[in-house]
């Protein structure tokens, strides 16, 4: 079973302690201790820095890497003059306060840590004193990813298979599935992979296009599989995948920038004549619509008069509101 938001965080809480027992370990030996790739590593210590025992500069860790030694500047941060007791100014005592109440309303929370939670937020409000008034009058609504990610993490950890209503955006409709989850990650939008149980393979699921979601009782069962290196991005055509040809003007060059290409060849106007590969063509109406007079899709021809089609009815249906 891959780790989960839960399991990263524990892991990260051990690699603070590891790394500065060891300074200047190696990369490789670090990664091989703690099981994970080497990828997986320099991303958890991409995100150490942020960490420490306030926001201000020196009390965040400053760990970094040249790619093969990992060095910790300041280990004196969680040193013994850190043991001092904690002493929040007004505004981190009130972020501190929205953040746990916010929290606390998550779905999918298990009730053990939502306790946990609640007294935590009792004892800063009576340590806050005045602060914790103010701090009431403010408050935080997650969007529905939030309660989303908190189901998809709670049935990784207690090993549920989940029933979701998942709006698939290549054939503009919602479908009803039930999934084994086997990890969540990000890549620019927050993923969950799973095993579907629907189409019987592998699916990657974005959680802000999950519209409904619950957890079963059935216990999440997915096959072995071996997991994908997303270190090079979450969309990775093979050589199987059909190929597509677009052209874009000056202002679509983005799109060269964005989606993974065999080739992008210069215009004449300053455009490119881009040529990809992706397992679903039809997905890139929508890139063509989104481009409208900075681009258009010149190849497979079935592909490029759907994407026309799509265009005019768009066209017309937005001329007959006006």
């Amino acid at each position: 079973m891959a780790a989960n938001a839960i399991d990263q965080t524990r892991r990260m809480l051990s690699l603070v302690t590891y790394l500065r027992e060891r300074p200047g370990a190696h990369v490789a030996d670090v990664a091989r201790a703690f099981g994970i790739t080497e990828d997986e590593l320099i991303s958890d210590l991409d995100v150490l820095p942020m960490c420490g025992t306030s926001f201000r500069g020196g009390d965040l860790l400053d760990i970094d890497t040249d790619g093969d030694r990992i060095w910790w500047r300041n280990p004196g941060a969680l040193g013994a003059e850190a043991a001092e007791p904690l002493r929040l100014a007004a505004d981190e005592a009130t972020a501190l306060l929205v953040a746990a109440r916010a929290v606390s309303t998550l779905p999918g929370l298990r009730e053990g840590d939502r306790d946990a939670l609640l007294r935590a937020t009792a004892k800063l409000e009576n340590a806050a004193g005045e602060v914790a008034g103010a701090s009431a009058r403010l408050s935080v609504t997650f969007e529905s990813e939030g309660g989303v990610f908190a189901e998809v993490d709670r049935a990784i950890s207690e090993r549920k298979r989940l029933w979701v209503r998942y709006y698939s955006p290549a054939r503009d409709e919602l479908t009803e599935r039930e999934v084994d989850p086997i990890r969540l990650f990000a890549v620019g939008h927050t993923y969950m992979e799973a095993w579907c149980r629907l189409s019987e393979a592998r699916r990657t699921f974005r959680l802000d296009r999950v519209a409904e979601i619950r957890i079963l009782d059935e216990q999440s069962a997915p096959p072995e599989i071996e997991l994908r290196d997303l270190s090079e991005g979450l969309v990775q055509p093979s050589a199987e995948d059909p190929e597509v040809v677009v052209e874009v003007g000056p202002g679509g060059r983005w799109v060269a920038e964005y989606y993974p290409h065999d080739r992008a060849d210069e215009l004449p106007d300053g455009g490119l004549r881009i040529t990809l590969r992706t397992p679903a063509p039809a997905s890139l109406r929508r890139l063509a619509l989104r481009l409208g007079s900075d681009g258009r899709i010149v190849s497979p021809q079935d592909l490029a008069d759907s994407a026309r089609e799509a265009a005019a009815a768009a066209l017309a249906a937005y001329e007959g509101q006006a």
